[in-house]
This record gives C-alpha cells, sequence and structure tokens, in this order.
C-alpha cells in the first residue's frame, strides 16, 4: 500500500516552523517526511534556507515519524566524507527512522565553494564515487580512498547507528535512473513518470522502493492560490536545464516572469477541491511509486493539514 508523506519545504520556512509542521503532518496523519537541503532558496521571494542537518535532528526528537533528505549533494559544497557523518549522526538520533537521499546538485548551492560547475555526465560519476565512499565509512572501518575525484585519508565514523541508513537516489532522466537501479537503495523522481520507475527496476532496483513528491496549494480561494503558487515556486517551471545551472536566486526570478498562472493550474493542485488534490496524489500512486509526499505552499499550514486529514488522506486510502 501506498505511503504518504509530507515535505518539509526549508526555502520556503524556517527552523522552528518546519519542526512545528513536522508535528502537524504527523497528527494530521501523514506517515513519513521529507525535507529539501539547500543553501540559496530557489527565489528571495521564498525567503530561507537553514541548515537541513541541524533541523532534523530538532525533527527527530519532536515526531516519530521516520525522515529523508530530498536531496542532499555530496559532490561539491559538502565532502561525502562530512555527508557521511551527518546521515549517520541524524540516523542515530531518528532511531533508524532516517533515509540519506542523494541527487547531483544545482548551480545554486554548489557553486558557493567551486564556481566550475561539472557537467552532467561528470556529476553522476561523481555521485556514484560518493556513494560507494559513504558506504564504507557507514561500516565503521578505517577509510583511505584515492578516487578519481575524491581523496580521503584514514577516516573512521565512531557513531553509527545500528544499521547503515538508505542511501536514495534521485533522478530525472533515463541515465539516472538506471545509475538509481545500480547503486542506490530507492529511487527519487518529483515526477509521476512510469517510464523512469521502469529504467530504475531495470537497472538492477527491482523490488527497491520509489518515492515521490509534488506541491500543492490549499486555500479557499483557487484562484488566489494559484497566484500563490506562481509567486513562490514559479521557478519550478522554467524548462530544460535552467535549475542546474543558474546560480543566483535573482536570476531565476527573471526567468518566472514567462511563466503564466495556466502553466501553474496545470501541475499544481490548488483550491479547496479534495478531488483534485486526491488525483493529484494518485498520480503517483498508478505511476508505480510506493511512497508519495506533498508539500504545502505558502503560510497556510494549518488549514492545509486540516484539509488533508479530514478531505483528501481519507479518500486516497479508500475511506
Amino acid at each position: 500500500m501506498t505511503r504518504f508523506g509530507y515535505f518539509l519545504s526549508a526555502e520556503e520556512h524556517g527552523p522552528g516552523e518546519l519542526v512545528r509542521q513536522a508535528r502537524m503532518a504527523e497528527r494530521a496523519g501523514f506517515e513519513a517526511l521529507w525535507i529539501s537541503d539547500h543553501f540559496h532558496p530557489w527565489l528571495d521571494e521564498q525567503g530561507q534556507s537553514p541548515f537541513v542537518w541541524s533541523v532534523i535532528g530538532a525533527v527527530s526528537q519532536a515526531t516519530s515519524l521516520p525522515i529523508g533528505t530530498a536531496v542532499t549533494c555530496p559532490l561539491v559544497r559538502t565532502h561525502p566524507v562530512v555527508i557521511a557523518q551527518a546521515a549517520a549522526t541524524s540516523a542515530v538520533l531518528a532511531g533508524g527512522r532516517f533515509t540519506l537521499g542523494v541527487g547531483t546538485g544545482e548551480f545554486l548551492n554548489e557553486h558557493i565553494v567551486d564556481s566550475r560547475w561539472p557537467v552532467a555526465a561528470e556529476r553522476l560519476d561523481m555521485l556514484e564515487e560518493a556513494v560507494g565512499l559513504m558506504r564504507r565509512l557507514f561500516t565503521g572501518g578505517l577509510v583511505t580512498h584515492r578516487g578519481e575525484h575524491y581523496r580521503v585519508d584514514t577516516a573512521r565514523l565512531y557513531t553509527l547507528p545500528d544499521e547503515p541508513p538508505p542511501i536514495f537516489m534521485s533522478g530525472f532522466g533515463g541515465k539516472a535512473a538506471k545509475l538509481a537501479g545500480r547503486i542506490a537503495d530507492g529511487f527519487i523522481c518529483m515526477m509521476p513518470d512510469e517510464e523512469l520507475v521502469r529504467e530504475f527496476r531495470h537497472g538492477g532496483g527491482e523490488g527497491n522502493p520509489v518515492q515521490g513528491g509534488l506541491k500543492a496549494c490549499w486555500g479557499p480561494d483557487e484562484a488566489e492560490a494559484r497566484r500563490t503558487a506562481l509567486r513562490l515556486w514559479a521557478s519550478d517551471f522554467l524548462p530544460g536545464e535552467a535549475n542546474q545551472l543558474l546560480p543566483l536566486p535573482r536570476q531565476f526570478r527573471q526567468l518566472t516572469e514567462l511563466v503564466t498562472e495556466d502553466m501553474v493550474a496545470e501541475r499544481v493542485p490548488c483550491g479547496p477541491d479534495p478531488r483534485v488534490h486526491a488525483a493529484a496524489l494518485r498520480a503517483y500512486v498508478d505511476a508505480g511509486y510506493d511512497d508519495v509526499f506533498v508539500t504545502q505552499i505558502g503560510p497556510e499550514q494549518d488549514g492545509f493539514f486540516d484539509f488533508y486529514a479530514g478531505e483528501v488522506l481519507p479518500r486516497l486510502r479508500g475511506g
């Protein structure tokens, strides 16, 4: 049976509010949590970007829900050795309820320490090496590594969970999905894409879970909800590789002038109709996803959780 979770948006909310939302998500009947990992928000209008590992520590003590990053880039801004230590500590705090979601990242976050941004194929190679290195560290052994992209000298993790945290990989194309099937314990995709699920399964991920995520904007007025979604998340609708290549939120804002409310309405469930919201989540279920995470755009968090608890989640679960 599909599990439904809540996606904590660290681009829109500060750390205390994220912890509050995690508690509300558990009370509303959501079964798991995702949290984004950014240095910059996509748009200045979003306004936040707390350090994800501090928030995960707080959330792990505030709820009993599983939590995972969606997603962390262990390539440039933060060395995979440091990510491995952070993930191991998070898994200990969460009592084994932590999943490390990884991906190849965005220049928006990674350029702050290195202005050279590797091409997509190289980033996939870096990610494969990083995942292998982190798995070695999760064993608790002494690790020395001389790889193509990373060098490690006698590193050992002393604080470890009873079991290594699962590593899920995000992907937006066939090559990434196949790599995830080969090196990851699960696959993450932000679209209800049956073909990518098949690529992941055929690449070696048969039997491993697939997770998907989407944004929604509940509100009593559908038109106002669409405007809120456009104001805060127009960057989601930029085509091609723009989201991987632009370095600053203001540049995303310049391009989002091309995004319209109609474009938002096609992809984001907005307004007060539970059938619209349930249908958007069900598309992931129909595409073969095991877990579906939804985030509420904007400030109407309390109303959203009441709405989903009373009208959306029961529809999805056959109530």
